[in-house]
């Protein structure tokens, strides 16, 4: 390899030998895997050059410890860690080595700058990939709560969701009741720990009272770490509940502020911990898994009551059925009875009569063996008028002895009896056999005029074939019937009488079933109602009886199929959103705003098809698709004449409501596979459409999403800068005009980044009020405050705070500070709490309060940005304020030329305070003549970049108290 340069002839006369190794040292260079590799090739490659050279790393920030004898030079910048690459020599002839150096150093720094990128790229697809792992398990928790199996494998899927997340072999949920102050845990996996809760169980909390679970319901903020750390770090008492963990990591979920349950990982191994972004995933992650488990509890409850509604209508239809069955055995029994007394009038013999009978109990049961026996006159002889029987062919008349049919005569009762039964009364000599023995016996008397005259008797001679106690009783039944009958072929009047009672029985039983039957059918019907009424009910929204989220959502799903088979088959998803419907809410009342979001939903279908859905989603949201389009500006077009019905006045009762609307769209395209997405990308653009000025419509696309994803990241990067310590207080001095002696410092916020840089307030602070983690940055900021306060304000002077009004509606905020300047020992006369007049109107009475409290314990009192409120005027006497601080946009438009409105405003607020004997401090001061007027208007102090920007404490300790122009 040939190095050329204008020194190369002396380079390789001072250095002669063999340079073909170079060629292999520039490739294993740019082979280096990472910079400590690039370093040891930089060092082999300048020994070639400069034997002596010592190669070493140095922080950027640390100087250069310049030696005697000795040349330094700097080689490289490592980009990410901002490390430079020194080379350090004895040898002074830069000459002779300068130049081959120096090609070293630009390889190593463009081998450097390519591991950064890399690295950088590696960062950002791993971020990437987390992203769309916590968004599928996100629409996995979803689609939970709509699934069909029941809880246990609900349970078990969402512990599989989170196991995708992160290590979860351990993984509990437990759920609280606040009212009840009750928990019950159900589901519970866990390795090692033996006592499994029941899942339906439900326990009183105190049985868990001071475990970690107990101090994570009750504080309802996410605890890490060792199950051993977390005891010695809880404030009061602890028990521990099942086996030590290595690590333990839980956080709350919550509805609102109040927390209804917990999930629960924990790790018994040396090799598995969690990291912050665990916590911050799980905390993420258990407001969905709320909310999944919220709807599908209320799912759950939907279908018990229709459960328990159908079990009822199904209980009520088997009555019906078993009162069916008996009507229709009693209408076949009344028509045996009916038949028997129509034979007694109807058959022309005794014998058909007989026959007849036997037919009769035939269809009532089993009667192949069936035979009547009768008293005669003297009742001295039994006869067998009519007998059928396939062993005993004919039974002939006898005197009364002491056989079955004898006994029953003697008893007046019914006989049930089977071989065993017969064989006892043998024995005891009851009986005396006659004739074929059967296996099974059935005899009851035939009594008329009060008197047992006859026997009716069936039997069996096969074990298939027997009879029951209902046989029993339905035969004495029909006994009596027959006996009625042979009575009334004797006695024809009597025949009439019971044949008329008869008929008018059978008519009442009969109408009995008519109504029966159609109070059947009528339940039937209402059960038919209720369900298609429950399905209605379940795809339509209560109010405006449009579809609701689940109907709309499977028909956007169908259009989206339908798009993916046909890309022509373009439809448009419009999310529509009423501009100050909180509003007309708060001020007419509620059925007011139902009836308006009745009317709105009237006027939305007015301007659609027939095929085109009009969705209530909730609240005063709605969502319509529209199919069937051909281009984009279709969507447009449709969405710009809704705007224009909306904005029509709406007659309500005596009032006349105007309200508008914000419509987002989104189209489809191959990207999308869900139809949640297409619903949330046009909610995304209604809220771009409302940014821009309310009434009118904006269309999803690309930048929109590119935003979507910015804001996701300044989030996640805002939570692990809070854990990082990333953010720092920045000081402006405070300075006497006359002199420009430093009285004090305003402490200001900045955040530094790791890859963006120093960033102020402006850049993230609307985004961390969004969040909530705008008080725990101050709270930060607060802290490092205290460290140095003491340092910087040295004896007389101060460091101002700024304390926004959200921190006010925390009703201990004055005795946290006070607890806090007491901790680090620092004076309450060296803070000055700065709030602004916006902070003092939401809250008066409690921040009266607190800063009565601050101020009788020293600490000073600043009213910020004073001019710019509602009302100052009337604060200046209710709180104790001490200090006026002039807004900058009053100080900006300060000259020389001459006394102009702003000159007058800031004479008359100078005025005001001398009058008060109130000190006043001017802002945003950067020029002279802004100087000169405010103090020739009395005006003693100010700050601003015409004295100094702000910086770091560390510069502050090292300037003077005076600072130079």
């Amino acid at each position: 390899m040939t190095i050329a340069s204008e020194h190369s002839t002396a380079t390789t006369e001072s250095y002669p030998g063999d340079y073909e190794p170079l060629h292999g040292a520039v490739e294993r260079l740019f082979r280096a895997a990472d910079a400590e590799l690039v370093a040891d090739e930089c060092r082999l490659l300048v020994t070639c050059f400069v034997p002596d050279a010592k190669v070493t790393w140095r922080n950027a920030d640390a100087p250069v410890d310049d030696l005697p004898g000795h040349v330094a030079l700097e080689l490289a910048v490592e980009p990410r860690t901002l490390r430079v690459l020194d080379l350090r020599t004895a040898n002074t002839d830069r000459h002779l080595w300068h130049d081959p150096v120096s090609w070293v150093g630009r390889l190593a720094a463009v081998r450097l700058r390519q591991l950064a990128e890399t690295a950088n790229l590696y960062e950002a697809i791993s971020r990437l990939a987390l992203a769309e792992r916590l968004q599928r398990a996100l629409y996995a928790i979803a689609e939970q709560a709509g699934a069909e199996h029941n809880m246990k494998d609900m349970m078990s899927s969402l512990h599989s969701i989170v196991g995708s997340l992160m290590y979860a072999e351990n993984f509990f949920i437990v759920l609280f009741d606040a009212q009840a102050q009750t928990v019950r845990f159900p589901y519970f996996v866990d390795s090692l720990d033996p006592d499994i809760p029941d899942p339906e169980g439900v326990r009183p909390i105190d049985e868990i009272e001071h475990s970690l679970t107990w101090y994570l319901l009750h504080e309802g903020r996410s605890m890490m770490g060792a199950s051993s750390d977390l005891e010695l770090e809880i404030p009061g008492p602890h028990r521990r509940a099942g086996p030590p963990s290595e690590d333990w990591l839980g956080v709350p979920m919550k509805r609102g502020d109040d927390v209804v349950g917990a999930l629960v990982v924990q790790s018994y191994r040396d090799d598995t911990r969690y990291t912050e972004n665990d916590r911050e995933l799980l905390t993420y992650v258990a407001q969905h898994v709320q909310t999944a488990l919220e709807r599908r509890q209320a799912h759950e409850e939907l279908e018990r009551r229709v459960t328990t509604r159908t079990a009822a209508l199904r209980e009520a239809n088997r009555v019906l059925r078993q009162q069916v069955l008996q009507r229709q055995r009693g209408e076949r029994l009344q028509a045996a009875l009916f038949r028997i007394a129509e034979l007694a009038n109807t058959s022309d013999s005794i014998e058909n009569f007989y026959a007849a009978v036997h037919r009769v109990i035939g269809g009532l049961l089993y009667a192949r063996n069936f035979y009547i026996a009768l008293l005669t006159e003297d009742q001295s002889k039994l006869t067998f008028p009519y007998s059928v029987d396939e062993v005993d062919g004919a039974r002939e008349p006898r005197e009364l002895g002491r056989g079955l049919t004898e006994f029953v005569l003697r008893n007046g009762k019914a006989l049930l009896a089977d071989r065993d039964e017969v064989d006892r009364l043998h024995r005891e000599q009851i009986l005396t056999s006659s004739g074929a023995r059967s296996l099974h016996w059935l005899g009851v008397p035939l009594i008329w005029n009060e008197k047992s005259m006859g026997v009716l008797a069936v039997q069996s001679y096969s074990p298939e074939h027997t009879y029951s106690p209902r046989d029993q009783e339905l035969l004495t039944f029909v006994s009596y019937h027959i006996a009625n009958a042979l009575q009334r072929k004797y006695t024809t009047e009597s025949l009439k009488q019971a044949y008329a009672s008869l008929e008018r029985r059978v008519t009442e039983r009969t109408r009995a079933l008519a109504l029966a039957n159609r109070d059947l059918r009528e339940q039937i019907a209402e059960r038919e109602r209720v369900e298609r009424r429950l399905k209605y009910e379940t795809l339509h929204d209560s109010l405006t009886g449009l579809p609701n989220r689940t109907l709309l959502l499977q028909r956007l799903e169908q259009a989206l199929n339908h798009y993916h088979e046909d890309p022509t088959a373009l439809f448009a998803v419009l999310f529509i959103d009423l501009d100050r419907f909180k509003v007309i809410n708060d001020s007419v009342g509620h059925l007011v705003g139902d009836d308006l979001l009745f009317q709105v939903g009237g006027r939305v279908r007015a301007c659609l098809k027939t095929r085109d859905v009009v969705a209530r989603l909730g609240g005063d949201e709605f969502a319509v698709l529209v199919e069937g389009i051909t281009d984009p500006q279709s969507a447009t077009q449709i969405a710009e004449r809704i705007i224009d019905q909306l904005q029509a006045p709406f007659r309500l009762g005596p009032k006349e409501i105007f309200t508008s609307a914000s419509i987002g769209i989104a189209l489809p395209t191959p990207e999308y596979k869900r139809p949640e997405e297409l619903l949330r990308d046009a909610d995304s653009a209604m809220y771009r459409a409302k940014d821009e000025g309310r009434h009118r419509a904006a269309v999803f696309d690309d930048r929109l999403r590119r935003e979507a994803l910015s804001l996701l990241e300044l989030e996640g990067d805002l939570r692990r800068a809070l854990t990082r310590n990333e953010f720092v207080p920045y000081y402006q001095p405070i300075v006497e005009l006359a002199d420009s002696r430093v009285v004090g410092y305003e402490a200001l916020l900045r955040w530094r980044h790791p890859e963006r840089g120093l960033l102020a307030p402006a850049d993230f602070l609307s985004v961390a009020e969004d969040t909530g983690c705008a008080e725990a940055i101050d709270w930060q900021i607060f802290q490092q405050v205290c460290l140095q306060a003491r340092a910087l304000a040295r004896n007389e002077g101060f460091i101002s705070i700024n304390v926004s009004g959200s921190h006010f509606r925390s009703p201990n905020l004055d005795q946290r500070l006070l607890d806090l300047l007491a901790e680090h020992d620092v004076p309450a006369r060296s803070i000055r709490v700065e709030v602004t007049e916006r902070a003092l109107l939401e809250n008066p009475a409690q921040v009266k309060r607190m800063l009565d409290n601050l101020r009788a314990h020293g600490v000073g009192i600043a009213l910020d940005d004073f001019g710019t409120g509602y009302s100052s005027l009337s604060y200046l006497h209710q709180y104790p304020i001490e200090t006026l601080k002039i807004d900058r946009s009053f100080v900006v438009e300060l000259s020389d030329e001459g006394e102009g409105h702003s000159t007058a405003v800031v004479r008359a607020i100078q005025a005001l305070a001398d009058s008060l004997k109130m000190q006043v401090i001017a802002e945003g001061i950067e020029t002279e003549s802004q100087k000169r007027v405010l103090q020739s208007v009395g005006c003693r102090y100010g700050q601003g970049f015409l004295f100094a920007q702000p910086a770091p404490a560390t510069k502050w300790l090292r300037a003077p108290l005076t600072l130079s122009l």
